[in-house]
């Protein structure tokens, strides 16, 4: 990306100035670097979210920021209804929910080493996944009606889980809202025994321990130790989720057409928060949502089962669990006043400040933990939400590392079985349901996680907790 077309704040924050029919400027939040590397479509994206009615303060970007479909991956962007505000399927992506959740397992790094491969074999073995995979669990139509509209609290019912989970689960694991009427038949029979399914592409089930700790008041207080070992689970809503944002994409672009907003890219298509097309929308996304939630849930309960069968021992505690493509209403301070907007992070995740009354009772006063997943190769992060986070970009950050290279080049360029072996030479052990998936996901075609953290941590959006490094994983 061109620097002369930004206005740089500090070495971390970069300005696209209003023009033309922009409503507000827009934001990016990365060194320089960073956004050297970015693409000239990123501006693009942001330059045209901030062109949509009813946007807050700054179309937004975060230092993962790559192109997608509308928004930037890694874009970020509040509307009030009150001022015309509006929905939109690019806003919040077609994995609906996609999210991460990280759990303890009371288990030190040399004592899962010499067991390493069995666990991961275990929970290869244990949770379905790879693309178009299908789980055990088989739902009669009112049980997924169950799931759209109360997510993790009705899989938890069923005993897939604890009730201690759903403290730990943003939104306590269920958005109001959903109304299945709102999804068609097609969604509905794409999601058949895809709960508790992992799927393919970048959604992953990976093994790691703490390496580094940066701020030892607050990983404590998150039940963090060095050399312990983690589980972490990456996934979202499946078919179902894909299906709503391909449905909805025709609605919202005939109440687009309806409501005379003019559109500058396909799946910028939006309707008015308060319009019937947008209800319906944020409805379908809502059931999407919980679908997500129940989803990570009952993957939550087959890990506990596989890694009681390798380490008895073993505590399997939710750390937390939280989303990155998603549409939420949340009350943020806009121009000294409290407001209600709908806040939509298209990969990017939540976080927080110490303050907010939606944190489970342990982490107030310290702020949410925020879970940035990196590659099979690299690290991830734990993160904590700040005010300063709220303030600068209504409480978002990154999701992850970002891509810098897309499927098809990684494809080009590495080899599936040659890419094992060298994670192997690492001491990273890899089980994957498809070569050509493990190509794509090499860990060398996404951007430098740590380099990303840096620009959130200095950008002061959040702040570093715990750096995670993989010795296990499983690939859809």
């Amino acid at each position: 990306m061109e620097l002369k077309k930004l206005k740089a704040k500090g070495k971390y924050e970069w300005v696209i100035p209003r023009q033309g029919e922009m409503r507000v400027p827009g934001k990016i939040f990365a060194n320089q670097g960073l956004v050297e590397e970015m693409d000239e479509k990123v501006y693009e994206q942001i330059s045209n979210v901030a062109c949509l009615p009813g946007i807050q303060k700054f179309s937004l970007a975060m230092p993962d920021a790559h192109w997608g479909y509308g928004f930037p991956i890694g874009g970020v962007a509040a509307f009030d209804p009150a001022q015309g505000g509006v929905v939109s399927v690019g806003g919040v992506g077609f994995d609906v929910n996609c999210g991460v959740r990280t759990l303890h397992t009371g288990l030190e790094l040399e004592e899962v080493k010499p067991r390493l491969k069995e666990l991961v074999d275990t929970l290869f073995n244990i949770v379905p996944a790879g693309l178009g995979s299908r789980g055990k669990i088989s739902l009669s139509s009112s049980q997924v009606e169950g799931v759209l509209t109360k997510g993790s609290q009705w899989v938890v019912e069923l005993g897939y889980g604890e009730k201690e989970d759903l403290e730990f689960t943003e939104e306590n694991g269920m958005v109001p809202g959903g109304d299945p009427g709102a999804v068609s038949q097609k969604a509905l029979q794409r999601e058949r025994r895809q709960v508790g399914t992992l799927g393919s592409g970048n959604h992953y089930l990976e093994v790691q321990w703490v390496e580094e700790i940066y701020e030892p008041s607050t990983a404590a207080k998150f039940g963090f130790k060095e050399n312990m070992v983690v589980i972490t689970i990456h996934c979202g809503s499946r078919a179902l989720g894909h299906q709503v944002g391909t449905d909805y994409l025709r609605t919202l672009a005939e109440a687009s057409r309806k409501y005379g907003i003019p559109i500058r890219e396909r799946e910028l298509v939006c309707a008015p928060i308060d319009s019937p097309e947008g209800r319906r929308y944020f409805s379908a996304v809502n059931c999407a949502i919980n679908y997500a939630f129940a989803n990570r849930q009952v993957i939550t309960h087959l890990v506990r089962e596989g890694l009681g069968k390798v380490f008895p021992q073993a505590e399997a505690k939710l750390l937390y669990d939280v989303g990155h493509n998603t549409c939420k209403v949340e009350t943020h301070r806009i121009d000294g006043q409290e407001r209600q907007v709908y806040v939509h992070r298209k990969g990017a995740t939540r976080a927080f400040g110490p303050q907010r009354k939606e944190l489970p009772r342990p982490y107030q006063g310290v702020g949410q933990p925020v879970i940035v997943g990196g590659t099979m190769g690299t690290s991830s992060y734990i993160l904590v939400g700040t005010e300063s986070g709220e303030e600068k970009a209504f409480a978002s950050v990154c999701h992850g590392a970002g891509r810098r290279m897309s499927r098809k080049r990684a494809m080009r360029t590495w080899r599936g079985e040659r890419l094992l072996d060298e994670l192997k030479s690492q001491g990273i052990y890899i089980r994957g349901h498809s070569m050509s998936g493990l190509a794509e996901e090499a860990p060398l075609a996404y951007k430098d996680v740590s380099e990303v953290v840096e620009a959130i941590h200095n950008g002061g959006l959040a702040r570093k907790v715990v750096k995670l490094k993989p010795i296990g994983c499983v690939k859809g």
